[in-house]
């Protein structure tokens, strides 16, 4: 996208009213350049959360590296930032792992980010009674505070996503409406991520071994001739597993499902997306790491916020079907503590949108006031 560089500066510089400012994500850092040369402001939007901004700031800008370079564990401190969190290596951002100095590529990589933390504004897909401290700490590492918390951006309503499933929403949320309050497993990995054959059948065993109701969401995948593939189900696992769940391969509407009354925890890989929209639905969640920010989020939701507990972490991990039976049996309880914190959290989420009275709602209108007065 950075080819985009010259047209974009050529139509502003012969556009009648040009914008006074670029909004861009993070990912665009070398907008950040274009809007310095047309000295207009650039403000960066974070589809991530707070935390795991501050810990990738640190990361581009101080470079740590680890001692013993053969030890993927080697802990990584980050002193800098709010309760000094601590990461394995293998825990960073692949980008970051592979970073050397003098490769091309990735010297783009972290001048962009260095462009980011140097840019005028930071709009965050967060709020405040979630990560109010690493907000904060993100004013003081740029040095201003034009850091705007607008989220949860959650869509309160349910929105069709690209893609087909193999069963009807209706039929679906038919199923659901026959299941007890709190009663449901809900497993999704997100648009990524594919299990292996075994962690497949381990995480089918533990779902046995509870004896819990679940749907099971299986990502949809192009194969080579263009046509839908989709991961390999249990045997015994089919579209339909009467009486106790549904093994769904496609699209699934998350939204409605997670705030459905008999949703009971989310079994989930931490993306943001995913974590905010069972903030906003009150569900726990059951947490499985695979990559990106999200052991970054998972210990936010585990470690801070009390609204998790972690079942395995890793790509290539195999979950224990023992544990996994364990921890679904146990979430699944009335009385589960994090039940209790995840409903607070959810009275927050919400609160931090309301129209006029919100910590979003009015950072958003801060937000708005400051793009007027730049006119």
């Amino acid at each position: 996208m950075k080819q985009l560089y010259s047209p974009i500066l050529q139509w502003f510089q012969a556009h009648p009213s040009p914008p006074t400012a670029i909004l861009s994500d993070l990912f665009l850092g070398w907008t950040h350049h274009l809007a310095s040369e047309l000295r207009i402001p650039r403000i960066i939007f974070s589809p991530s959360g707070a935390l795991a901004v501050s810990l990738a700031n640190f990361n581009w800008r101080d470079l740590p590296k680890r001692e013993d370079p053969n030890n993927p564990n080697f802990p990584i401190s980050f002193p800098k930032v709010p309760n000094s969190p601590v990461f394995p290596w293998c825990h960073l951002s692949f980008l970051f792992r592979a970073y050397v100095e003098g490769n091309t590529y990735l010297q783009i990589v972290r001048d962009d980010w260095l462009a980011n933390i140097a840019s005028w504004g930071l709009v965050v897909n967060s709020f405040s009674e979630l990560e109010g401290v690493y907000l904060d700490h993100l004013k003081k590492d740029m040095g201003h505070d034009r850091v705007w918390a607008v989220g949860p951006l959650s869509p309160l309503e349910a929105t069709e996503r690209c893609g087909s499933s193999s069963i009807p929403t209706h039929e679906l949320m038919n199923w659901l409406d026959t299941c007890g309050d709190h009663s449901v497993v809900y497993i999704c990995f997100g648009s990524q991520a594919i299990l292996s054959n075994k962690q497949m059948e381990e995480l089918a065993a533990g779902l046995e071994a509870s004896d819990a109701r679940f749907i099971w969401c299986v990502k949809e995948v192009k194969g080579e001739n263009g046509c839908a593939e989709f991961g390999m189900v249990p045997t015994g696992f089919t579209d339909r597993v009467v009486g106790k769940g549904l093994v769904i391969r496609g699209w699934v509407p998350q939204v409605e499902i997670l705030r459905h009354k008999s949703m009971g925890v989310f079994l989930t890989h931490c993306g943001w997306n995913s974590v905010l929209e069972g903030l906003v639905a009150g569900v726990p969640m059951i947490a499985w790491p695979m990559g990106a920010d999200q052991f970054i989020n998972a210990r936010l939701l585990v470690e801070e916020m009390g609204v998790a507990v972690k079942v395995c972490e890793g790509e290539d991990s195999i979950p224990n079907s023992e544990d996994v039976a364990r921890v679904v049996v146990e979430s699944l309880g009335e009385n589960w503590p994090m039940r209790v914190r995840a409903k607070e959290l959810s009275v927050a989420a919400l609160g931090a949108i309301k129209e006029g009275t919100g910590s979003s709602t009015k950072d958003l209108d801060g937000l708005v006031k400051e793009l007027c007065m730049l006119n």
